[in-house]
């Protein structure tokens, strides 16, 4: 089985570029976050047509969680939002804004979880946190808080589990491209880190840390300042797996080629794992990508 996640900052726009990696990697199950889409808005049709169901969580504008499942794959057992209750409408014709004072990300659509042949399925989409020390990063603790208190209430680290997403938190120095240009951040501070070990410490593993150890292999790079070219990125977004699954992996990576070339793609790229056996082969671009950057840094490659 092939499993992967990826933030897709806006499924209305990134749909195309959605369809093609479908086709390009096979997955059997896709975590995305950031579909920007109501429920009723969802593009069923368009999954369907490319072979995939589509599960969908969303408000509107902002946020939203998903997973496309291949179709033949028995799927039950949904759960959204912690199992909170509904969230806000942000969508079309909604008066929803976020300021500091009212931010509260059990509000917001973050949460998607399914059982798909027999594997509890988590799709996370963690709030960003903006500054260190503001109501937006507080809340951003808080959900993690909540987010361990699911897992502690309501799962069992004995049970085949994967929990994916973007979790918005590089947990090492070596997730992210220089820990000084970014000390004081979110994304890097110790707080964020801790909530992170502690979705460790309940029963997961990261993934891709458990077969891959190469520096410099990200998942998300700003738009601006050419910084994807130059591989000044974090490693935010994980799939972690109960130990059940963990010892199954036979294959990780990080798919660069899909952040490049048009449609204008998503900032960030998937990220996938195979248990079992190695699935559909793919060239993640990183070797070339190597190559390109040393020389524009005038040295060579490792």
């Amino acid at each position: 089985m092939r499993i992967a996640t990826w933030n897709v900052n806006s499924l209305k726009a990134r749909q195309e570029k959605v369809e093609w990696w479908l086709d390009r990697a096979a997955p059997d199950v896709l975590l995305m976050q950031e579909t920007k889409l109501t429920d009723e808005d969802a593009p069923v049709m368009a999954f369907a047509m490319a072979g995939y169901d589509l599960i969908h969580h969303g408000e509107g504008r902002w946020n939203g969680v998903a997973m496309a499942v291949r179709q033949g794959l028995p799927v039950g057992d949904v759960v959204t939002n912690f199992g909170d209750g509904p969230v806000r409408n942000s969508g079309p014709g909604s008066s929803a804004a976020v300021t500091e004072e009212d931010f509260d990300p059990s509000d917001e659509a973050r949460m998607l979880s399914t059982v798909i042949d027999g594997i509890r399925f988590v799709s996370l989409y963690a709030p960003n946190g903006r500054v260190v020390g503001s109501p937006f990063y507080e809340g951003k603790l808080r959900w993690f808080e909540r987010a361990r208190r699911w897992l502690d209430e309501t799962r069992d680290p004995a049970e085949p589990m994967i929990l994916g997403g973007d979790l918005n938190v590089a947990p090492t120095s070596a997730d992210v491209w220089d820990e000084k240009a970014v000390h004081g951040g979110t994304h890097v501070s110790e707080a964020e880190r801790a909530a992170f070990r502690r979705l460790l410490d309940w029963g997961l593993v990261d993934a891709y840390r458990s077969t891959r150890s190469e520096p410099g292999r990200f998942t998300w790079w700003d738009y601006r300042a050419g910084n994807f070219h130059k591989n000044l990125g974090m490693r935010i977004d994980h799939l972690l797996l109960t130990r059940a699954l963990a010892d199954r992996v036979a294959w990780a990576e990080i798919d660069r080629e899909a952040r490049k070339g048009v449609p204008i793609p998503s900032d960030h790229a998937p990220l996938l794992v195979d248990l079992d056996e190695p699935g559909r082969p793919i060239d993640a671009g990183w070797e070339a990508a190597a190559v390109r950057i040393a020389a524009r840094r005038g040295v060579r490659p490792a």
